[in-house]
């Protein structure tokens, strides 16, 4: 009979294939709405009932929060159609997929690190590419499938089809050739593109693949996870029981059964809720710890530690002592005091000290370092972490100079980020050139690196480094969850017609090409345009209404869209009138150098 390995496999498969057919069912279809909302939704809950079958102990209320927050972020293609955001909730979806491969190396989300939660993406991509093969070739034992009377037929019917296919087509494509009558009579009975046919079934094949590699990276138990020890003649009662048979009370024949390593926590019973595998595999804090040490069985795999791994597993010349720790972060304190020195007098004297300043243009000062202040930003994270990570632990002194020099560092970023911050209110301000999306999406990544590092100061600095990437990583979904139901397109086109309105250059190109999210301001706004603007902005809409259309597939159905179409039909008149406008360029003044 199959053992519980092979029946994962087995299920790992069917479900990959179902999800490969609702892919392709569902994603063929472009721009994406409904269809990549439903996609996403179908795959989660898969993934959760998979789970509760066979891995229910991984089920815990951290799981079950960041399965949730996937399904949030392809909400938001119901909601949102900027293509930039879209990207964003994209790649967080991507980012939680990684994180929830943890819990299957005994890895526990909260109290991982940052290196883990990289990993795990790493090892999730890794997985769906290659993960199929190790189902197919490993997982599965194929010799101890059952096969009934109607699976042998379907089988030998299976077979049978693979074997005449090709023969009928080569003799049929020889008839078709010799006579234009009977040709006639096959395309008219078994018309179909091949190409439309080919297409279908690569796309479901992929897809399906993909599902298979990363189910199996968060279901079935690695052996990389284990290490062996001795073997013991004595057989564990829990994991290495083998029967051929047993009887059950009532004298009927059970099916023999072999439990696996590993297998005895997926054994639970079938009326368990899912809220009882919660607190089961997550209990709540009773304030006390059974003091008894856990005695591994003799021939039970070892587990790896994977959740504290540090750097004793490295040869020592790698990792960093006192001398190495003041150098390196002493030497970046003294770069970033030298920056924060020149810019005090402008933080502190504001427009005024910058307009007034000989051979200083406001345009020189605003545009030039902004994009660098705030990748110099992002680029000091990895550096304390992996900094603090190589730290030697053999003497106390090395972590308080460690805390001492970082939490200078984090000081000194602090104001950098508030030179970058002052220089993007000065560029998007009313003496400034508008707003942008290469602009706006900047800000919020100052606003989150903000609130981590706060977060880093109050974990790291504080010794207490596990709680780190739990929290940064719920920053990062709640400052995206914020951001998504701000609306940028719909902020950056008001902000520029306010702009506008007090007599700033106004790029109508720019603006009315946003996504259907900016619809609305646009047109709210496009009486107080210049000739020349509404002109242009008629001609863009218009355009944009002749194209919504031709669109009309349910599954790229997204609020937006259905209401920046509703809303231009009821325009359609004013906007027939810009069909012969000019063809107008974007203005240079809108792009950030």
């Amino acid at each position: 009979m199959m053992n519980i390995r092979t029946r994962t496999g087995i299920e790992v498969l069917w479900t990959a294939l179902f999800i490969g057919a609702a892919g392709n069912l569902l994603l063929r279809q472009t721009p994406w709405g409904l269809n990549a909302f439903l996609f996403v939704t179908v795959f989660t809950l898969v993934m959760v009932g998979l789970t509760y079958r066979h891995r229910a102990e991984l089920l815990t209320a951290r799981t079950l929060s960041l399965h949730g927050a996937m399904i949030f972020f392809a909400s938001m293609f119901l909601i949102r159609d900027s293509e930039q955001l879209l990207v964003f909730d994209t790649l967080a979806i991507i980012a939680l997929m990684g994180v929830l491969v943890l819990p299957n190396f005994g890895i526990d989300q909260r109290i991982a690190g940052a290196f883990h939660y990289a990993g795990g993406v790493v090892w999730a991509g890794l997985s769906s590419l290659f993960g199929g093969f190790a189902v197919l070739g490993a997982d599965v034992d194929w010799t101890k499938i059952e096969h009934d009377r109607v699976s042998r037929h379907l089988f030998s019917a299976l077979r049978g089809l693979a074997i005449a296919l090709p023969v009928v087509m080569i003799f049929g494509a020889l008839l078709m050739a010799a006579d234009a009558a009977f040709e006639g009579m096959i395309n008219r009975i078994v018309y179909f593109e091949i190409d439309t046919v080919v297409s279908h079934v690569m796309l479901t094949a992929f897809l399906a693949w993909l599902t298979a590699g990363y189910f199996r990276s968060t279901l079935i138990e690695h052996a990389m996870n284990n290490v062996a020890t001795q073997a013991s003649p004595v057989p564990n009662a829990d994991t290495d029981v083998k029967a051929d048979a047993k009887t059950s009370t009532d004298g009927s024949l059970v099916d023999k059964f072999t439990a696996e390593p590993g297998d005895s926590a997926k054994n639970l019973p079938d009326n368990v809720t899912i809220i009882d595998h919660i607190n089961i595999s997550d209990p709540p804090n009773t304030g006390a710890e059974d003091p008894t040490p856990k005695v591994e069985a003799a021939g039970e795999p070892r587990k790896r530690d994977w959740q504290n791994w540090d750097n004793s597993s490295i040869p020592s010349f790698f990792t960093l002592g006192r001398v190495e720790t003041i150098i390196i972060l002493g030497a970046v304190n003294v770069l970033f005091l030298a920056f924060v020195v020149l810019q005090l007098p402008y933080l502190f004297g504001g427009m005024e000290l910058v307009q007034n300043t000989p051979d200083f243009k406001l345009a020189d000062y605003a545009r030039r370092g902004f994009g660098e202040l705030v990748f110099l930003s992002v680029l000091v994270l990895p550096m304390l972490l992996g900094g603090h990570w190589l730290l030697r632990r053999d003497e106390g002194r090395n972590e308080t100079i460690f805390r001492v020099f970082a939490g200078i560092q984090v000081g000194l970023l602090f104001v950098i980020m508030a030179s970058a911050m002052q220089r993007l209110i000065l560029l998007t301000g009313e003496l400034g050139y508008g707003w942008t999306t290469v602009r706006f999406y900047p800000m919020v990544v100052i606003i989150w690196l903000a609130i981590v590092f706060v977060w880093f100061t109050w974990t790291v600095l504080r010794g207490r480094r596990n709680n780190f990437a739990w929290g940064a990583l719920w920053s990062a979904i709640v400052v995206l969850a914020a951001t998504n139901l701000m609306n940028p397109d719909d902020f950056i086109a008001r902000k520029n017609i306010q702009l506008m309105q007090h007599g700033r250059d106004y790029d109508a190109v720019y603006v009315s090409n946003l996504s259907d999210d900016a619809n609305p301001a646009v047109m709210e706004g496009i009486g107080s345009m210049s000739d020349e603007d509404q002109c242009s902005t008629r001609k863009i809409l218009y355009r944009r209404l002749i194209e919504a259309r031709g669109e009309g597939d349910v599954r790229s159905w997204s609020w937006p869209r259905h209401e920046a179409y509703a809303l231009l039909e009821q325009n359609a008149g004013a906007l027939l009138n810009g069909r012969d406008c000019p063809d107008t360029e974007t203005g240079i003044k809108f792009q950030v150098y």
